[in-house]
């Protein structure tokens, strides 16, 4: 990560570039791809940019037919992804290699049918010829060819599954079983109707999510990221356990831009985890953190790792609506992880790192403010009633104007067709993610397993809905199992979310409650990719790291609870005084919680003053005024304990 010389913290160590490179590769299959030179490097850069200009030109002049826009969208997507991901590891990263090519030239083929053969596919829809079914096969096979080079097997095996039991449902026994799909009807479903990988999350990856991929590519071409962590390292670098609150803070920012967890943990993480090290953190904890906190960009609005924007169609719910409901639950889950992290590093005696060895918040402002006034912009339009293209739109060319205005920050017209080229690669899992889920949607659509997994799931919990709550949590744990946000929340809001639509749970409620769980899979042993890749930077134990994000994050694990008991959290049907109010009280209850799980408030805790602290938290999280009180009395006599203890320690 690159640091201006005059505002980078003396004495602080950073991780190599090649070894940030190489830990990348190994846990984000989508930064693992060919850095091709020569011809063919200028080739793949053509493509790239030509794929950005076409969103460009359709994003302003307006999208074409639904699904000429998905297939030209898709056509680009799998070409590339082909010609930049290599099929096997041992395949060289420097060259092409000609089963590559092939398979590019075949995937853009099979999309530009659908736009050659349109009208002809809409006139006989309902129908499908021999060439369609082998297009159609063919195109599946490419999309689940894709996503295992990108994503990784978890979300082929799943797509798979789902495959098999669109064809074989007729055998599952029980509730799950349905009368079958034969392979003409499911082909059909799948790739010539905008049900399935031309469905929803293709769509809005092919309007919404690939604008702020390309907004976010240029506001890292800016310095954003440097800004971000020189800004932490000034507000917060000073203070008891500094690095790990720069930590936090600059990585919340960040992953809000990146929009992957892993990429966040080892980009940030390369600078913060040696910063925690060298002050006297545990390579554990030091993991941890930085796991924990680029885990929740996912949940903090404005984009939520492009997630926002999938949820705003599937719930039928504007776009802002959805930000602003997200808000309070993300600045929770901050503040826990915060809060956890100062407890700490009170209980250790940790101090900040000297003042004179960081930044001038002063000085950074002057240098580089002007970059905050894009994402101000984009916040402004949105609020204003624009679309998040148009949005999107006036906030990549501010971007770059604003970029302009200081010369140690103005583009180059190299950086500017750089920033075309990013944005386009960076949207290539989205795609790849988007077009798989698509597979499971159409699944879903034709069978009706959405609603049988709700019944089952309701079932089980015997209609009780904390039960219901209890076992969503952990479907949703599982489906998010090495799985990137978008398809996340696609995969977790049709499976899981029905069972809480069925219980009467507010729709905007049910849909985050699966998204919020489905996200904190990554910091959830034993799978935990965002902590076994900080573990890989940290040098620590992976499953003791992803113990420690656990505990941290675990403002995640009760939020969702929260939010569905008392909707008044995602700002539904609550007036302003209301909400204050609520927001006060679950600050302390966080803050509560954290200390329980630490075990120091103001010294040392028992395992009595633990419950007493978790308990009371988490009652004076909820927005019930009766368990408020209790929680308030609770707390009241824990505080007293604390304060008694830390009179004792004083006269001895």
């Amino acid at each position: 990560m690159k640091q201006n010389k005059d505002i980078k913290p003396q004495g602080i160590d950073e991780i190599s570039a090649g070894d940030t490179q190489d830990i990348l590769r190994k846990y984000d299959k989508g930064s693992d791809f060919r850095e091709l030179k020569g011809v063919a490097g200028k080739v793949i850069s053509a493509i790239l940019i030509c794929f950005t200009l076409f969103q460009l030109y359709t994003g302003i002049f307006g999208v074409m037919d639904a699904m000429l826009q998905r297939a030209v969208h898709l056509a680009f997507g799998l070409s590339l992804v082909f010609l930049l991901y290599p099929s096997r590891k041992s395949w060289s990263r420097e060259k092409m290699h000609p089963v590559d090519i092939l398979l590019a030239i075949t995937a853009a083929a099979v999309c530009m049918y659908v736009v050659v053969f349109y009208k002809e596919l809409v006139l006989r829809a309902g129908t499908v010829s021999q060439t369609d079914m082998i297009i159609g096969i063919m195109a599946i096979i490419l999309v689940l060819e894709a996503a295992r080079r990108v994503i990784g097997w978890p979300m082929v095996i799943i797509a798979l599954l789902f495959i098999l039991y669109a064809l074989f449902g007729i055998y599952v026994p029980g509730q799950l079983a349905h009368r079958g799909v034969d392979i003409e009807n499911l082909v059909q479903q799948l790739f010539f109707t905008t049900e399935g990988i031309f469905g929803i999350p293709i769509g809005v990856s092919s309007t919404f999510i690939f604008m702020f991929l390309l907004f976010g590519a240029y506001l890292e071409k800016t310095g954003m990221g440097e800004f971000f962590i020189d800004s932490a390292n000034a507000l917060a670098g000073f203070a008891a356990g500094g690095p790990a609150k720069v930590a936090v803070i600059s990585s919340g920012c960040m992953g809000t831009l990146t929009g992957s967890s892993v990429a966040n943990v080892v980009g940030t993480g390369s600078f913060t985890i040696p910063m925690m090290k060298k002050l006297g953190y545990k390579s554990e904890f030091a993991g941890a953190v930085e796991a924990t906190a680029s885990t929740g960009g996912q949940l903090m609005p404005p984009i939520m790792g492009a997630a926002a924007f999938l949820m705003a169609e599937f719930t039928n719910t504007p776009y802002v609506n959805i930000i602003s409901a997200a808000c309070i639950p993300a600045l929770l889950y901050y503040f826990g992880v915060f809060s956890g992290v100062h407890f700490e590093a009170k209980k250790l005696g940790l101090e900040g790192i000297s003042r004179d060895r960081l930044p001038k918040f002063g000085k950074i402002m002057k240098q580089r403010g002007h970059l905050l006034i894009p994402i101000i912009i984009v916040v402004y339009l949105l609020v204003a009633g624009y679309t998040p293209i148009r949005a999107a739109l006036g906030a990549i060319v501010t971007s770059i104007l604003c970029a302009s205005i200081k010369k140690e920050t103005r583009l180059s017209f190299k950086d500017i067709v750089d920033g075309l080229e990013k944005g386009a690669r960076g949207a290539l899992t989205v795609i790849a993610a988007c077009a798989c889920a698509g597979i499971i949607i159409g699944v879903v659509t034709q069978t009706g397993l959405g609603l049988k997994m709700g019944s089952i799931l309701v079932s089980i919990a015997n209609g009780k809905l904390f039960l219901t709550l209890f076992f969503t949590m952990i479907t949703s744990l599982i489906l998010g199992i090495g799985v990137p946000t978008t398809a996340n929340y696609v995969i977790t809001s049709t499976i899981a979310a029905p069972a809480l639509l069925m219980m009467d749970v507010p729709i905007m409620a049910a849909h985050m409650f699966a998204f919020y769980f489905g996200i904190v899979a990554d910091v959830t042993p034993p799978v935990c990719l965002a902590a076994v890749a900080a573990a890989g930077v940290a040098k620590s134990e992976p499953m003791r790291t992803g113990v420690q994000a656990a505990r941290l994050a675990i403002a995640a694990f009760l939020i969702p609870y929260i939010f569905v008991y008392s909707p008044e959290l995602l700002l539904i049907d609550v007036q302003p005084l209301e909400m204050i109010l609520i927001l006060i009280t679950a600050l302390i209850g966080i803050i509560c919680v954290a200390a329980a799980l630490t075990g120091y408030l103001r010294a040392n805790m028992s395992m009595i003053e633990r419950m007493i602290f978790a308990v009371g938290g988490v009652l004076l999280v909820t927005t019930d005024i009766r368990l408020n009180i209790v929680g308030i009395i609770l707390l009241a006599g824990g505080y007293w304990m604390q304060r008694e203890k830390v009179k004792q320690e004083m006269v001895a």
